[in-house]
């Protein structure tokens, strides 16, 4: 069979660093082919030249059926067939449905007016052929993540697209949302459309996947039928090291000493909208990592938001043993919190601003004297976090919008990490994350608690809060529904305290 696409020997070059060399991609119609590897191993580079963003560097060569092709911008590629879903969302929030998957070429009436009817209906039939009921007319910032994700797919379709790169497509989206999404995927292959879908999520690659292909350091290191693959040689493949060399047994730093104590921690309402949080109440020990589980909707981001002060909330919180009265970030920062977001690119970068810059934000004073930066001081530090975590950067004066995404999340761990707060709350902090790196920030939040910090773990990856968690706390629907220690936390117990 003829692939669809194929990419031969493409190379890219940036100031300091080879982000691509000679690099080979062959993708088939009606195939789900998996790209595979690290941050920073070059799958954002070369989706970017695949779509006309980037142009590749001499000596590769571009074929689309076969054909020989320059693709100019992203105009030019969806005109070959090739659409692509990004990680982060672009859909509109307040247009609808229709006016989003239409955006920028609406059916046009002989007046020059939206032929409304038209779009809608048009949207509603590529909705249909999907398998999803959403309302053309609903406005899209109404809807769940995982239906505006649906949304980005439906304009994908409508481009007549005969090849759909998902990039990280499910790192947002509760479970059954994911497992909708991946069905659909297949459902999309099966009527001959190629698939390329970016994963770090072992489980997802082995569920959907055809073909794997692995990208290390900028290279092709291989690509064969799933079939042909296991976990520990796909990881060993990604980060030429085992499985169980990533993940070290975890071992407990709590002590008995009650850090922060939360007692009938309850959401101050503005409107009726959402998760109520309320009656929360738990003790944090120090040294201890605590986890907090819950499905989408529980409560577990507004209540790590009422704790740092960035939402209204009535309640106690002590830390210290004396009461704390935490009413904005600056409070809880002065008490010793800090804060990972899960949004890393709207709340926890200055994307405009230099690596260096943004792991300072936190703690300017320790390299200040005399009002001026000690500039050397503030660069050693943050060389030293970029070795600590790993940093894909060609210097700590790279911005951080050119860093891939889980790289801006390391970016964002190092800044609060430097700053050695008493207290650590970490919303999602693997999100987006390739599994060698994974390994890394969970060491690194190993380490801190052996120091004396006290972290409290958000995540909705599973694994991930019994790996590294002392004692996991699970919300539903607002309020603390389970107490587990490590011990009793299995997925079973886990799951039947988040669900009921």
């Amino acid at each position: 069979m003829k692939p669809f696409l194929e990419m031969i020997s493409i190379s890219k070059t940036f100031p300091g660093v080879k982000a691509l060399d000679h690099v080979d991609l062959h993708l088939n119609s009606g195939e789900v082919h998996v790209l595979a590897g690290e941050n920073g191993a070059g799958k954002s580079t070369l989706m970017k030249i695949m779509t006309g963003v980037l142009r590749a560097g001499p000596g590769g060569e571009i074929r689309v059926e076969g054909e020989p092709v320059v693709i100019k911008n992203p105009v030019h590629a969806r005109s070959l067939g090739i659409s692509i879903i990004y990680q982060e969302l672009a859909v509109v929030n307040n247009l609808t449905v229709a006016e989003n998957v239409f955006l920028a070429r609406e059916p046009l009436l002989p007046t020059g007016l939206i032929d409304r009817t038209k779009m809608n209906a048009d949207t509603r039939a590529v909705l249909h052929e999907l398998g999803v009921e959403i309302d053309p007319e609903a406005m899209v910032g109404t809807l769940s993540i995982g239906q505006r994700q649906l949304i980005e797919i439906a304009r994908a379709i409508s481009y007549n697209s005969k090849l759909i790169i998902m990039d990280e497509p499910t790192a947002s989206l509760s479970h059954h949302e994911a497992s909708t999404l991946l069905r659909m995927s297949r459902k999309l292959a099966e009527q001959g459309v190629g698939i390329v879908f970016i994963s770090h999520k072992l489980e997802e690659i082995f569920e959907i996947a055809d073909r794997v292909t692995v990208l290390r350091d900028g290279r092709t290191v291989d690509t064969r039928p799933v079939s042909e693959m296991t976990s520990d040689l796909l990881v060993r493949l990604m980060v030429d090291r085992e499985l169980d060399q990533l993940f070290g047994h975890h071992t407990s730093h709590a002590t008995d000493e009650v850090l922060m104590s939360v007692r009938n921690l309850t959401e101050k309402r503005v409107k009726d909208e959402g998760v109520f949080v309320r009656d929360v109440d738990f003790d944090l020990h120090r040294g201890e990592v605590l986890g907090f589980f819950g499905l989408v909707g529980a409560g577990r981001t507004e209540v790590m938001e009422m704790i740092f002060g960035s939402r209204p909330h009535s309640g106690e919180i002590s830390i210290n043993g004396k009461p704390a009265l935490i009413s904005s970030p600056s409070d809880a920062i002065e008490h010793g919190l800090g804060f990972v977001t899960e949004d890393r690119q709207s709340r926890g970068l200055v994307l405009g601003m230099s690596v260096r810059e943004n792991f300072s934000l936190t703690h300017l004073s320790d390299y200040c004297s005399f009002d001026f930066v000690n500039r050397r001081k503030e660069t050693a530090a943050c060389a030293d976090y970029i070795r600590a975590l790993g940093i894909k950067t060609p210097s700590p004066e790279q911005k951080v919008l050119n860093l891939s995404g889980g790289n801006q999340q390391k970016v964002v761990l190092a800044k609060w990490a430097a700053r050695r707060p008493q207290i650590l709350i970490v919303d999602e902090p693997t999100r987006g994350i390739d599994i060698g790196a994974k390994a890394e920030v969970h060491t690194l939040l190993g380490k801190m608690a052996e120091e004396g910090m006290s972290i409290i773990v958000v995540s909705s990856d599973l694994p991930e809060i019994l790996a590294i968690s002392d004692r996991v706390i699970v919300l539903k629907e607002g309020k603390i529904s389970g107490e587990l220690t490590r011990e009793n936390a299995t997925q079973e117990s886990v799951m039947l305290a988040a669900t009921g």
